[in-house]
């Protein structure tokens, strides 16, 4: 539309011609972009966070922050879970606004759809946002997009699970690793291991003191092992949409094919009238 516009102002049909020569393509782009976001959201069923397969997942669920702590929204400290914001301040010599600042938040939160919580990752994200504030102050403009705490919130993305099962269970390479990290504090390990206070560690107080590296290395791995599943959602690996937003999947799915039809309108449009503006050059 932006190409439309320039094509009117320069009052030229060869201009013009230039102008839809372009639209055509961007707008097959355009719809392109548009159709895959639909299909990948209707195509992609909502799973539940305890049975979800590990992959392409789309998830549904309220929002809560990490810990309990919210994030703090920059322009007027509002809790919430994610932000976007811009400042813009306005140029009175040909009265336009002008970008001042802007920026958005990185924090992760939690998604709780009932059956089990889910660390989202915001990294990487398309985040379609509705819910967005807007006022003037002394000569500034702020405007603000907030994912509120609680929030029912859609995700659409790769759903990886991390558990204890997937650690390395080489225990002897950890204990190597924990020796050296005693070895390179000396007067501690004298502490802990030198029985008979020479200011040495003989080859009975070693065997002890790699004994006891054993048992911390195996007790550590007891509770890796007993630590329940971390579910994560994050930007897939593949290039696919990684969606973030508050609009629920049939909402979304329509609006996207809304645009379908706007951008394919658009090329068919620009399709006809490039041969009647050559015709106008000619």
């Amino acid at each position: 539309m932006l190409l439309l516009v320039i094509g009117f102002q320069v009052d030229s049909p060869l201009g013009m011609f230039i102008c839809l020569a372009l639209m055509a393509p961007i707008s097959l782009l355009a719809w392109s972009s548009a159709y895959r976001r639909a299909r990948a959201i209707d195509d992609t069923p909502t799973s539940k966070i305890a049975s979800a397969a590990q992959g392409y997942v789309e998830l549904i669920g309220n929002g809560q922050p990490l810990a309990g702590l919210p994030v703090l929204s920059p322009l007027n400290h509002l809790p919430c879970l994610w932000y976007r914001y811009t400042i813009e301040r306005r140029d009175h010599r040909n009265n336009k606004w002008v970008t001042e600042s802007q920026g958005e938040s990185t924090a992760s939160f939690s998604l709780d759809d009932g059956s089990g919580e889910c660390l989202v990752d915001p990294a990487g994200a398309e985040m379609l946002i509705t819910k967005k504030e807007s006022w003037t102050k002394d000569n500034r403009r702020y405007t603000q997009w907030l994912l509120i705490v609680r929030q029912e919130i859609y995700v659409l993305g790769n759903f990886v699970t991390h558990s204890g099962l997937d650690v390395d269970l080489n225990v002897d390479e950890e204990v190597k690793q924990l020796l050296a990290e005693w070895k390179s504090r000396p007067a501690e390990l004298l502490r802990r291991f030198d029985l008979d206070r020479n200011g040495e560690i003989d080859l009975r107080e070693w065997e002890l003191a790699r004994e006891q590296a054993i048992r911390e290395v195996r007790e550590r791995r007891r509770d890796v092992l007993a630590a329940p599943d971390l579910h994560v959602m994050q930007q897939p690996d593949n290039g696919r949409l990684y969606l973030i937003s508050d609009l629920n999947p049939s909402r979304l799915s329509r609006r996207y094919r809304l645009w379908t039809w706007f951008h394919i309108a658009v090329f068919f449009a620009a399709l006809i009238a490039l041969p009647v503006t050559w015709a106008r050059i000619g």
